[in-house]
Order: C-alpha cells, then structure tokens, then sequence
C-alpha cells in the first residue's frame, strides 16, 4: 500500500529551479518535498554545465601544455586520455551531485526517489517502475522537470553515429572527425573540446553566425579564432537530410546560394537546442495549458490551474540553469506573502565556455539600434592590458553599449580568457543603472584583466588611456 505525505509545497524535479525552490521553501518555514528519479542536480550538474565545464578545463590544460616553450618550461610530448578524462568530469558531477542531496538533508527536505505523476489537484503520485510507492498531497505543486534535447525533424538520435550532448559527454573513443548540427553555445563548446584533442570539426548553422544571440562583432572575433584552429563554419547553412551508415555519418546541407554539398564524417552531434519536458508529468490530468512544448505561466509562474506552478527549461527561454534558480526563488518568495523583486529578462548573462570565452548582458550593438537609442560604444582590447600579456592570454576584448543620452549601460560584451567571470560585474552595473562616468571612476585594481572594463568605459568617452 502506498504510503502518503502532506506538504506544503510538492517539487516535481530535482534541478536547478527544484532544488533551489525546495530550499528556499524550507527557509521560509514551508513543508517541502522534491521528487526526482534520477540524481539530484538536474540535467545541468548532471549531464550538461557542469561535466561539461570539467571536459573544457581539460582541453585548456592540454592546449597549455602544448604551448609550455613560450613559458620557458621544457614539457616532453603531452598525449592524453580520453577515458581519464571522461572519468574526471563524471567524478566532478556526482561530487556535486552528492552535494546537493546534503543540502537536502540540511534544509530538511522530504527526498523521494522515484517519477512523479500529476494524478489530481494537489495530488501527485510518486512511482518506482510501476508501482505507485508514495503519495503526496500538497497545498502547492511545482513542475520543475527542465528540458530534453530536440533534433530536427526525421532525424533521429541514435546515441552512436548521431549523438546528443549527453552522449558526447562520455565517448571514452574520439572520432577522426565530427559534424556539429547547430551553431549554438552547446555546439560551439564542443566544438573546441573535440578540435583540441585532434578531431576534425565542422559546424553548421543555418543563422547569419554562430551563437545567434550574442553581438555580431564579438562573433566575428569568434569566428576567426575557430577559423585559425581549422574548425569548418557553414554559416547560413540549413541540413537537408542525415544519412548513418558503417563508415559513419553523411549530412546533405543546403547554402543560402541554393546550392547543396555532402560533409561526411565519423559521427554527428545534434546540437539545436532544447525542447519543455511535459510528458509524464500528469499535466492533462488537470488540465494545465502549454504552448508549443513549454507551459504557460503568469507573472507568478502559476499556471492556469491555481495552485500548480512551473519555473526553469520547462516554461521556456532563456534556458538556463541561472535563470531557473532566480525563478524558483522568485516564485517560493512571492507564494510565502513577499514582495520579491522580479526576475529582469533584460538583465541576464550569457556565456559560452570554449576558448576565447564568450559572454554578454543587455542588448548588443543590433538591438540597441534596433530600439533607437543613440549609442557611445567603448572597446578595449586584452592585447593591451598588462595581466592579460603576463599570464599569456591576449586574445579578445571588452565592448561596453552606453546610451549617448543619459550615459546608460545597454549592453556588455567580453571575448576573452576569463570573460564568463568578468561578466558579473557588467550584470551589476546594469541592474543598477550604471552610468558609463560610474564605470570609469570606479578604481579597478592592477593588474587585473577587469581593468579592460574601466578602460573601455574610458573608451566610449575618449578617455581611455592605454590605447
């Protein structure tokens, strides 16, 4: 017989916007249970950021190495093993993964393991296989179940020749070469991945550039970069079809020209992006509203059914595991009767961890024309900042977007080694309406790489004084 739990709030999925959720709920005295059947952590620490990020340190090591000489360091020939370094990153997420079940135990969340199914309002059921092993009535539900890789229409992910990011996340056996479908940041990270340890990477995107959302002229310095590291870019490149066989895998691409080439290679990355997981969740059991895949939700992050809300992959773009956790504590706040600030679309940081690093907040160059501000634009390159000479890493630059009205930051945009850290302070200075004369006054210690900041404030106003 199955057993029942009364709670407060019922979370169903244990990632970056359920686990936050059950946390925050729990400290704001709430009786909180998450329900999740595969580690907790979600698809982030699980099978995406995290991993991800630990294979990337991987490849930048092995690149360091390999340029030890200008360092003055005698290195013998540096080989590599792939399944040493599969092993590390799968280390790396379990670790964490293991974290956040302790956070779990701290904040005394009810943890059951198992899939939970939406049966009636504010009744879910909690199953292990077949049978129903626990149910829970709660007062609230969340559905934070995230989101589950999209492919493109007749072609299927078969986990061997045509492979998602959870594949290419644990191939202990490089291929000799690799077509990446989508120009995106999960596509462009693996890309340098498997570029840096020898594999022969194409990419191909149907948008103008690669990393679509980001500022052209920051993509183009991108792009260069790939270019001189020999990954192929078919830009404006739409698939036609994917075709496996024995030998491996044969994409059919058509060019904006309307002319179409075959790109054979051992295997192919599906890398177009991410779709709302809603199946087997129950929502038709109450009848809760989607659209096109993701759940519809209010200002509140309520859906149409009172008491049922939904936060993270599963509502929507930006997906995001940042943008999760500000939803889910957003909506835990505002359920307990406070007066949370909301989460600023406008204002959330982008990046991309290959290398140079790619990251961005507010409008690029584009947009902010588009919206018809007059713009003072300030760039500093790292060829020109003391620290970024020093540790070797010259590569990239700082372009800051002001209104030439008010003095306004619009937008903020960093190339560079280290520049998905950099961008917090950018991310700052916007949401507090910071002005470019703010930027520039503000004493940055040196030598830093953030000096590059205060020196392209200083740029925007001809004030910059190392360039």
């Amino acid at each position: 017989m199955a057993k029942t739990e009364n709670v407060d709030i019922a979370i169903i999925g244990g990632g970056p916007g359920g686990y936050v959720a059950a946390i925050r709920a729990t400290q704001l005295g709430m009786k909180t249970c998450i329900i999740e059947k595969d580690k907790l952590g979600g698809l982030c620490l699980n099978w995406g950021c995290i991993p991800s990020k630990a294979l990337l340190r991987s490849a930048e090591v092995y690149r360091l190495i390999q340029e030890a000489d200008s360092f003055g360091l005698q290195v013998p020939e540096v080989q590599f093993d792939t399944k040493k370094i599969i092993k590390r990153s799968r280390a790396v997420a379990d670790q964490l993964s293991k974290g956040v079940d302790f956070l779990m135990r701290k904040n005394k969340v009810l943890h059951l393991k198992g899939a939970g199914r939406i049966a009636s309002k504010g009744v879910i059921e909690v199953s292990n296989g077949e049978a129903v092993a626990t149910v829970v009535k709660a007062k609230n539900i969340v559905v934070a179940t995230g989101g589950y890789t999209r492919s493109l229409p007749g072609v299927e992910i078969d986990g061997k020749k045509i492979i998602s990011s959870r594949e290419a996340l644990v191939l202990d056996k490089l291929p000799k070469s690799m077509v990446i479908i989508g120009g995106g940041p999960i596509g462009i990270e693996f890309a340098y991945f498997y570029n840096a340890f020898g594999v022969k990477v194409t990419i191909v995107e149907m948008m103008p550039h690669i990393l679509p959302f980001e500022d052209e002229e920051i993509v183009g310095h991108l792009q260069r970069s790939f270019k001189k590291r020999k990954i192929d870019l078919l830009t404006e490149t739409k698939v036609e079809s994917v075709k496996t066989s024995a030998k491996g895998v044969s994409v059919t691409v058509g060019a904006k020209d309307g002319t179409s080439k075959e790109v054979k290679a051992d295997m192919a990355l599906m890398a177009v992006g991410f779709g709302g997981l809603t199946e087997g969740v129950g929502l038709e059991n109450v009848s809760v509203a989607a659209d096109r895949g993701f759940i519809r939700v209010d200002e509140k992050y309520q859906t149409n059914v009172q008491g049922i809300y939904a936060v993270g992959d599963v509502i929507g773009p930006p997906l995001l595991a940042h943008v999760a956790s500000a939803e889910a504590v957003f909506m835990v706040e505002k359920l307990a009767g406070h007066d949370p600030t909301p989460v600023d679309y406008t204002n959330i940081p982008g990046c991309t961890y290959c290398q140079p690093q790619v990251a961005s907040v507010g409008m690029t160059e584009k947009k902010a024309l588009e919206a018809g501000h007059k713009l003072k634009i300030g760039r500093f390159p790292f060829r020109a900042n003391g620290k970024s000479i020093a540790v070797g890493e010259i590569d990239g630059m700082v372009k800051l977007i002001f209104d030439e009205q008010y003095g306004e930051l619009l937008g903020a945009h960093i190339i560079g080694v280290e520049a998905t850290d950099m961008i917090a302070e950018l991310g700052l200075a916007k949401s507090l309406e910071t002005t470019y004369t703010e930027v520039l006054k503000t004493v940055h210690a040196h030598p830093t790489l953030s000096e590059a900041v205060m020196e392209a404030a200083g740029d925007a106003v001809g004030q910059a004084i190392h360039i």
